[in-house]
């Protein structure tokens, strides 16, 4: 006869303790790095390409990509971590209005209102983030980020709601399994997943929005943030940028003779120089792309 089973199990090694707990803390640090590196890309292309940069071509490192969404995630992020604070009490505090027994009736009434709200929000949202839809809203920002908002709140409302339905009926210990109930977790499964896919899509555009805009407010300025450069090269320059000086220093400038002066460095390739014109303006959308092979030197300096 073997020996009664204590219930216990094999003692576990401190080792494999350890990693347990490790994984509780890198599995979502390495979600958030994730999802800050694609922010970054986001905000990344959006700038330069809105510059007339092509994005592929700078090569940009993970550390520059993440620290590129810091800035651009933070505001957005601290409105939303307010925003659901506010929905969470408000919401716990209905909750527990409507958690006394003689509340039941009203609070079946509440639950099916705003499972309705919930519902109808996710439904007129939804198809608006990809579709025609979207026309409905009024042009701007309301046409770009209502949609995705509509959908996490009635979302929110939603899985409240399902919350509600499923705590109905049951004592302090675990409630009956019902394939009701069941049906009731996989909609609110798959409202939170809406809830979770409306904040990305929404945290995206605006990301996106705010690159582009960074970038037209940079042109306008004359691009302040940017390094001067003088351009000393072998062969003259075809370009049509505007106000750019020109000097032949002839046989006095060894072989690069050719001196431009002007430019401001708008990006750096492993092949290419892109310059603009100090007068250029967002609306001219002029570049002049200089390849980096020996013909030309830049003299660089700060803005």
């Amino acid at each position: 006869m073997s020996p009664p089973s204590t219930g216990n199990g094999p003692p576990r090694s401190p080792t494999a303790t350890f990693v347990q707990k490790a994984a509780y803390v890198v599995a979502p640090g390495t979600v958030v790095f994730a999802l800050l590196y694609y922010f970054g890309s986001i905000y990344n292309k959006a700038y330069y390409s809105a510059l007339g940069v092509i994005p592929e071509d700078l090569g940009f490192s993970v550390q520059g990509t993440v620290a590129s969404s810091a800035n651009a995630v933070f505001i957005p992020l601290c409105l939303l971590l307010a925003g659901g604070l506010v929905v969470y009490l408000l919401l716990g505090w209905l909750g527990l209005a409507l958690a006394e027994p003689e509340h039941a009736a009203r609070r079946r009434s509440v639950v099916g209102l705003l499972l309705a709200v919930g519902a109808a929000m996710v439904l007129v949202g939804f198809p608006a983030l990809f579709t025609n839809v979207a026309a409905l809203f009024p042009a701007g920002w309301p046409r770009r980020f209502i949609p995705a908002l509509l959908v996490a709140l009635g979302a929110t409302l939603a899985v409240f709601a399902v919350h509600q339905r499923l705590s109905e009926g049951a004592d302090d210990s675990v409630l009956r399994a019902r394939a009701a109930d069941r049906m009731w977790l996989a909609g609110g499964t798959l409202l939170v997943a809406l809830l979770m896919l409306s904040l990305f899509y929404g945290m995206a555009q605006y990301v996106a929005d705010l690159g582009r805009g960074n970038a037209i407010l940079e042109a306008e300025r004359g691009y302040p943030d940017s390094a001067f450069v003088v351009v000393h090269s072998r062969l003259p320059l075809s370009h049509h940028a505007e106000r750019i000086g020109f000097t032949d220093h002839g046989g006095v400038g060894g072989t690069h003779r050719y001196e431009y002066r002007g430019f401001r460095l708008l990006a750096k390739t492993p092949s290419r120089f892109y310059l603009v014109s100090h007068a250029t303006r967002h609306r001219d959308r002029l570049l002049v792309v200089l390849p980096d092979n020996g013909s030309a030197w830049l003299e660089i300096r700060s803005p």
